[in-house]
C-alpha cells in the first residue's frame, strides 16, 4: 500500500508541475497577445486621430478634396495593421499550443513508459511464480 501513495504522490507531483508549466506558458503568450493588440490600437488610434486633426482644420472644399487621398491611406494603414497583428497573433498561439503540446506529449509518453515497465514487471512475477508451483 506504501509503494502505490508514493507512486500516486509522485505522479501528482509530476502532473501539477506539468500544469504549472503550461499555465506559465499560457500566461505569456496572453500577455504577449495583449500587448500586441494595446500597441495597436493606439497605433491606429493615433493616426485616426491625426487625420481628423486635420481634417478639422479643412477651410474650404480644396482643402477638403486633399484630405480624401489622406483618409483613405489611413483607413488602409489601419487595415494593414489590424490583418498583421491578427497573423502575430495567429502564429504565437500556433507556437504556443505546440508547446503546450509538446509537454503534454511527453507526459503521456512518460506515464505509459512507466506503465509498461510496471506491466511488464507483473507478468514476470506471474511467469516466476507460476514457474515456481
Amino acid at each position: 500500500m506504501y509503494q502505490f501513495n508514493e507512486q500516486f504522490a509522485a505522479a501528482s507531483r509530476q502532473f501539477a508541475d506539468s500544469a504549472a508549466q503550461i499555465n506559465r506558458i499560457a500566461l505569456e503568450n496572453a500577455q504577449a497577445l495583449f500587448g500586441l493588440q494595446v500597441s495597436a490600437i493606439e497605433e491606429r488610434t493615433n493616426a485616426t486621430f491625426a487625420f481628423f486633426g486635420e481634417a478639422a482644420q479643412a477651410r474650404d472644399l480644396d482643402a477638403l478634396k486633399t484630405l480624401w487621398p489622406k483618409g483613405v491611406q489611413v483607413a488602409r494603414e489601419n487595415v494593414e495593421r489590424a490583418v498583421a497583428v491578427g497573423q502575430d497573433v495567429f502564429a504565437r498561439t500556433l507556437k504556443t499550443n505546440e508547446a503546450i503540446g509538446q509537454i503534454t506529449k511527453s507526459q503521456v509518453e512518460a506515464v505509459a513508459a512507466k506503465t509498461q515497465a510496471s506491466v511488464e514487471e507483473a507478468a514476470d512475477k506471474v511467469a516466476r511464480a507460476a514457474k515456481a508451483k
